[in-house]
């Protein structure tokens, strides 16, 4: 089958990869070259970078709306277009260049968490389970008919980054099977009264409130790992929390106060149960464990943490 791939981030490469071993890509549609890193240097995506070493054509438009896309994204010839984490809305007109549409690998089960952040809202929001839609894709936002769902489990200690490398596989064998039983698939409407969004995260998202209960904080903690990050005040600075855990506890007075949780163990009161950091990382620093940063940082008990205000 002729295809026509459109992704950006590492988490599309295994679809990519899954495609190059089996069908013939026409070419792949990537974001343009962007800033990235601490130096800002201009970088290609993941997904061009895989392209390029296959010798596979690139595209990368600034804005598929424009009026000449449609047309030349059709002069390729492709069957059909799959599209995985691009960044893009795709307007009606370039959905149906291929011959026979567009499909779209999304890392949820739709109609729950349409947006660009599936994965770590999901986990923000404390679900236990997640996994793989493919769907015939309309202008809507994840809103196209269904056509094949894989559910997966999510550990109690896994982050959006641990989920996210499980489900770029996932997806990719996903597609697969779609491509393989496209003629004989019947695709399924979305009952859209079940539907919840995953907007895109911003910095903010990752602001621990510490009135919140400590299992709503960690959950938070991991729908944030790998980006942007939980992040709380300290006496000594901006702190990110990359790791944590709940300590069952009885409410003790306001949120924020370091308290003994064990053994030479320091946890942080919230709304509910106690937070114990595990691993951290202070502003300009490497990440390190909560015992050394508090060290460090010569808090002890006592010490109160605060919310980060804008």
């Amino acid at each position: 089958m002729k295809v026509l791939f459109y992704g950006t981030p590492e988490f599309a490469v295994p679809t990519l990869e899954a495609l190059l071993a089996g069908h013939e890509v026409v070419a792949v549609v990537t974001q343009p070259d962007r800033p990235a890193g601490r130096g800002q240097r201009v970088t290609a995506s993941a997904v061009k970078r895989q392209a390029a070493a296959a010798g596979v054509p690139i595209l990368q438009p600034l804005r598929l709306r424009d009026a000449e896309w449609p047309e030349r994204l059709g002069r390729l010839g492709a069957d059909v277009a799959v599209v995985v984490a691009f960044g893009q809305i795709l307007p009606k007109a370039v959905l149906d260049a291929p011959s026979r549409g567009s499909i779209n690998v999304h890392a949820s089960l739709l109609p729950r968490y349409r947006g660009a952040a599936p994965i770590a809202w999901a986990i923000i929001r404390g679900a236990t389970e997640t996994g793989i839609t493919t769907f015939q894709m309309d202008p809507g936002m994840d809103t196209g008919d269904v056509l094949l769902r894989q559910a997966t489990p999510i550990g109690s200690e896994e982050t959006a980054g641990d989920v996210a490398g499980r489900l770029s596989h996932l997806g990719a064998e996903v597609l697969l099977r779609t491509l393989a039983s496209l003629d004989t698939l019947t695709p399924a409407p979305q009952d859209g009264r079940l539907a919840t969004l995953a907007p895109r995260i911003k910095k903010e998202d990752g602001w621990l409130r510490l009135g919140e209960p400590a299992r709503d904080l960690v959950n938070r903690v991991r729908g944030c790992n790998s980006w942007p990050g939980a992040a709380v005040m300290t006496p000594a600075g901006r702190l990110l929390v990359w790791r944590a855990a709940v300590v069952p506890h009885a409410a003790d007075g306001a949120p924020g106060r370091l308290v003994p949780a064990g053994p030479g163990a320091l946890a942080v009161t919230t709304g509910s149960g106690l937070l114990l950091p595990i691993e951290v990382q202070p502003d300009n620093r490497r990440a390190m464990h909560w015992e050394d940063f508090l060290r460090g940082a010569r808090l002890g008990p006592g010490a109160r943490l605060t919310d980060v205000s804008a």
